[in-house]
Order: C-alpha cells, then sequence, then structure tokens
C-alpha cells in the first residue's frame, strides 16, 4: 500500500478532537486511509443496507455495540447519526474516538457544520499525487501515460485497465451519485453535459454556452456543477482578483479531479492519442493544478489558488498561489522544450503586481536554470 502523505496530519487531528472527518471523492482511498490510521477503531460501513438499517433503527445502540472507537464509513447516507455522535463525544471527552468518512460534501458539511463545530477536523484526501508514487518508488509514466492513466489508487494496487476503471467509475459513482442528490430525468443529457464539460477543462466557464450546447438550462448546468464540486468530481479554480467579492462572481475554470476521468470523457482509449490530440495542453494544465492541490491539502493547508486575466485579455498566468502576503505565478505549458516565449504571461503579471514573487514556468521537460520546473517535481513550489 502507498503511504499517504495525508497520513501525518490525520494523526494530528486526532490527537486534537474527538471526530476526524475524511472526505474526499470516491476510490481515491479514504477507506484504506482510516483502516490503516486506526487499526483498533471497530469498523461500520454505510454503504451496506443492513448496516444503515441498523443505525436508522437504533442509532445509540448503534455506536455503543462494540469498541469504544469507530471508523464510520459513506456517513452522509445517515446525516442525522452526527448527533449522537456528537452526544457521545461529549461524554467521553476523548481524542480520536470516531473517524468519519464521506463522499458527498454537501450532505456531510452541512450536518457536521450543524453537529459537530468544534468537535471534530476535516482531512481532505485527493487520488494519489506524483509525490506519493515517486516516494513509493513507482516507476512513473512519461507525460502522456499519467494523464491517461490517472491517479487513482486502484489504478497502481489492482492494476486495472484505466478504461475499464474509469468507465465502470463514470457510470457506477459520479451517474449514481449525482441522481442521488439531484433528481435527474434525463441522463443522457446529463452524459452529454459530462462530455461537453470535459471538452471545455481549463477554460473559462460559459454556462449559457454549455446549456445551448446540452439543450438545458443555465440553472440546471451550475445545478449541476455545484454538485459535482461538492462530490469532488470536479475543482473549480477563480479568477484573482484584488477585490475579493469579484473573484467570486467572475467566470471560472474547471478542472477535474481526475484526468483519467477527463480522457475517459473525451473518447481517448489510448495513451498515444494524446500525442497529437489537440487539448493535450489544457489535460496537463488540469494535472499540474490538480497536484498543487492535492499537496496543499495533504498538509493541511487550504488551497488558496487562483488564475489571472487581466480585462483585454493581453496577460494570463494559469495559476497563482497566494501565501497571506505573496503571490507565486505559475505558467503552465505541455512542451518537453523550454522556450523564452513560456513566461511572457508571468512576464506581463509581475508589472501590475507588486507582490508577486518566484515566479516560475511548468513544463513537461527536465529543469532549466532554476526558471522552468519539470511537472514531475512541482512539490518543489506548491508552498
Amino acid at each position: 500500500m502507498i503511504r499517504r502523505k495525508i497520513a501525518d496530519y490525520v494523526d494530528k487531528v486526532a490527537k486534537s478532537y474527538p471526530v476526524v472527518t475524511i472526505m474526499g471523492p470516491r476510490q481515491s482511498g479514504k477507506t484504506t486511509l482510516a483502516r490503516a490510521q486506526f487499526p483498533s477503531h471497530e469498523y461500520r460501513n454505510l454503504e451496506a443496507e443492513d448496516v444503515l438499517s441498523v443505525a436508522r433503527a437504533d442509532p445509540r445502540r448503534f455506536l455503543m455495540n462494540g469498541k469504544a472507537n469507530m471508523v464510520i464509513d459513506e456517513v452522509q447516507r445517515f446525516p442525522s447519526l452526527l448527533t449522537y455522535i456528537q452526544e457521545m463525544a461529549d461524554a467521553n471527552r476523548g481524542k480520536g474516538q470516531f473517524v468519519l468518512t464521506g463522499s458527498h460534501q454537501p450532505e456531510l458539511s452541512e450536518a457536521v457544520s450543524e453537529s459537530l463545530a468544534g468537535r471534530t477536523g476535516i482531512c481532505t484526501l485527493m487520488p494519489l499525487s506524483i509525490e506519493e508514487l515517486r516516494d513509493a518508488d513507482v516507476v512513473l509514466d512519461d507525460r502522456d501515460g499519467l494523464m491517461w492513466r490517472g491517479f487513482l489508487p486502484r489504478l497502481y494496487d489492482d492494476a486495472i485497465e484505466p478504461i475499464m476503471l474509469y468507465r465502470d467509475y463514470f457510470q457506477t459513482y459520479v451517474q449514481r451519485d449525482v441522481r442521488r442528490i439531484v433528481n435527474i430525468q434525463d441522463i443522457d443529457a446529463f452524459t452529454v453535459f459530462m462530455r461537453l464539460l470535459a471538452g471545455r477543462v481549463g477554460q473559462l466557464l460559459n454556462k449559457d454556452s454549455l446549456a445551448r450546447d446540452v439543450g438545458i438550462s443555465a440553472p440546471t448546468v451550475m445545478k449541476w456543477l455545484s454538485v459535482l464540486e461538492a462530490s469532488f468530481i470536479i475543482y473549480r479554480l477563480r479568477p484573482y482578483h484584488s477585490n475579493f467579492g469579484k473573484r467570486q462572481t467572475k467566470a471560472s475554470k474547471i478542472y477535474f479531479t481526475e484526468t483519467g476521468l477527463v480522457t475517459y470523457l473525451l473518447g481517448i482509449r489510448e495513451r498515444e492519442q494524446l500525442f497529437a490530440h489537440p487539448l493535450v495542453g489544457n489535460i496537463f494544465e488540469n494535472m499540474v493544478v490538480m497536484e498543487a492541490v492535492k499537496f496543499r491539502l495533504n498538509r493541511g493547508v487550504e488551497p488558496d489558488m487562483w488564475f489571472y486575466r487581466n480585462s483585454s485579455g493581453t496577460v494570463e498566468v494559469d495559476l497563482l498561489m497566494e501565501d497571506g502576503l505573496h503571490l507565486h505565478p505559475r505558467e503552465i505549458k505541455s512542451s518537453s522544450t523550454y522556450s523564452e516565449r513560456m513566461g511572457r504571461g508571468l512576464s506581463g503579471f509581475l508589472e501590475v503586481a507588486a507582490n508577486a514573487v518566484d515566479p516560475q514556468v511548468v513544463y513537461a521537460g527536465k529543469t532549466f536554470d532554476g526558471v522552468a520546473t519539470n511537472f514531475a517535481e512541482v512539490s518543489r513550489w506548491c508552498l
């Protein structure tokens, strides 16, 4: 089993709170992490209907009928259970008593904020990172191989074929989970929506254009996007503006948590198809952005990341990382050959942002004079 970088932060949370909540996308390794980190805890899985029925019938007995400490998987299936967990946590006053996992952020977050405020620490587990694979001595694919294969743990633990895994992942989890949250009547329209969204990865989101192409309303587009984001299927990168309110209202860029899901939705069935694909640069950008997200979340740090584009579109920076005082601009290029032209957006941004430091180009080649960074060494600049 590949050791997860977030493990140290999970231990820290368990020593500070009575409840540890591990959230993240389906198949990212939440259950494996929880059981490995807390082997003496009793394990209960609410995805099993018989276990869920017992919990609903008698929540107190469900929590008391076993060991003092417990791992409860997919707790969003029964959010009301958190009220009883709060009661027991307050009575016992121990640390790390309950470890909860969940995949549906909207349900779980609301219940946690209402019942477990001040009693739980939140850990967000994404799929494997390049850093984790490298530290585990996994032989890394090249650029196209990494994007096509993706980073779900089963791809590396079970050596399952990516096409098979992502087909089942989409049908079993994405479609089912979204339909569980919102009542989607036309699953064909939702499938078209997902494929068109994959075709817009790394681009400014135009909800009206997307709505027309799918044949649904703009409010429906926003509802589906909200559910996908809350379920960790997509990641929304917002534009940077000195006025924080404008960051929330301007058009965002959409990335997928899993590049393997992007390639599947685009109909890319072999890694060799990526080399000449018109969206190869966008998919590479998606991978690098998500590596930066993973690096920070694995250390319990909020991503605090943006992109920049001025009103005329003459100055653009793919990724800005904020540390409170400074902005760290990164330009992302899928080319394996470095060129000074790659840094033009960075130069333009440095002229308008006095607090910008350490500009770098991230590309698919080797490190070049400390100016450009190989994407496999992305952890160098994530904090």
